[in-house]
């Protein structure tokens, strides 16, 4: 999830839609990743707006999804929702 500092929204939905996300598909991999320290890595994935959630290398949520909708996200793409 691309976040910058501040973003109190961020703050309060980060641990919550992580352990969705892990639950929903085991053995995920989630990053918190501050924009302000690797714009170039947000740059590369195409994040022009916070917050972010990039799936495989995808920007697929440019503001915060509910747990639902991460989680149907994550089951399309890990081919558990197939």
């Amino acid at each position: 999830m691309f976040y910058s500092p501040g973003c109190a929204a961020c703050e309060d939905r980060q641990s919550e839609l992580r352990a969705a996300a892990q639950d929903a598909v085991k053995g995920l991999e989630w990053r918190d990743v501050n924009v302000l320290d690797n714009l170039d890595a947000a740059v590369e994935l195409g994040v022009i707006t916070l917050p972010a959630i990039v799936i495989n290398g995808e920007v697929v949520f440019t503001s915060l999804p509910s747990r639902t909708q991460l989680c149907k996200a994550l089951a399309e793409r890990s081919g558990a929702g197939k």
